[in-house]
């Protein structure tokens, strides 16, 4: 049955948010030291042993990555002259429906839905979003950030090992890979408590602006699904995977990154935080379709 098997795919993540919630309103919980492990350690160590996997091979993903990055540009140009219209200052808008949470939403999504075949998929988007995010991301929030932060990220140096030992006959000893995958295993779980904690901050006090961002993530992304989908010659995994990507909810590093260079921050929280509580309506949505057209 249908709602049966999207409640198997989501039931697990929801729950996992639900614990991260829930402790977080219970405890005092330093997210600052979470996020930090999971960002610098635990997410690296994933990127790296799945890209490194002697199964992976990254030419076969690209029309996969260049139909992703095409989506994460054509969702900005798309919400840009929509935020001039409403009155609303683009910089506050459109890093949030441009790079969305392919990591704390994202992978869990893909690993529960096709299994380890899917997590690879979701490696790259996750990747794609990081680059981007901290590269462009930053440069539309604050013009003078310096262009080279990128290099310094654990998560940046991972994907250049294991993208090096993917291209290459380098065969990682096992002695190494097995600390380096079990260290990865904590990333997904680590990812869901984080950001049930952070939903404890949300800040009903800008909610129209909040509400907008979380109607208007999804829809624009299923918009550019629709205009890139059809130029590109995808399995049909890796289509599925895309229109998973399309409709994930803003990232929470938008609302770190506003933080920093203040850029309206608690505008941003807003719709960072009830764009992800809005993923608890489109991703049933879009793996409702995904599960019925691999049925039928």
């Amino acid at each position: 049955m249908l709602i049966t098997r999207i409640c198997t795919v989501l039931f697990p993540i929801f729950t996992i948010v639900m614990i991260g919630y829930l402790y977080a309103r219970l405890r005092s919980v330093n997210l600052a030291i979470i996020n930090r492990f999971t960002i610098e350690v635990f997410s690296p160590a994933l990127l790296f042993s799945v890209l490194a996997d002697q199964s992976f091979h990254i030419i076969d993903y690209q029309p996969l990555m260049l139909a992703a990055t095409l989506m994460v540009l054509g969702t900005g140009l798309m919400v840009l002259p929509l935020s001039y219209w409403l009155g609303i200052n683009p910089k506050t808008l459109i890093p949030s429906m441009m790079f969305v949470n392919a990591g704390n939403m994202g992978i869990p999504v893909a690993l529960f839905t096709f299994g380890e075949l899917g997590l690879s998929a979701a490696m790259l988007f996750f990747i794609i979003v990081a680059i981007l995010n901290f590269t462009l991301g930053i440069s539309m929030v604050n013009r003078s950030a310096p262009g080279f932060s990128l290099l310094k990220l654990p998560l940046f140096q991972a994907t250049l090992a294991g993208l090096v030992v993917s291209l290459t006959p380098i065969n990682v000893p096992i002695l190494l890979i097995t600390p380096i995958k079990m260290l990865g295993a904590c990333a997904i779980p680590m990812m869901l408590l984080s950001l049930g904690a952070r939903l404890n901050d949300i800040d009903f006090t800008y909610w129209k602006i909040g509400l907008l961002g979380a109607i208007l993530r999804p829809l624009s992304g299923a918009l550019m699904f629709l205009l890139v989908r059809p130029w590109f010659t995808l399995s049909p995994l890796q289509a599925d995977g895309l229109l998973i990507f399309a409709v994930l909810p803003p990232a929470i590093i938008n609302y770190v990154i506003a933080e920093q260079y203040q850029q309206e921050p608690p505008k941003v929280a807003a719709i960072v935080m009830l764009g992800n509580l809005m993923s608890f309506i489109s991703l049933p949505i879009a793996l409702a379709f995904i599960l019925n057209s691999s049925v039928s």
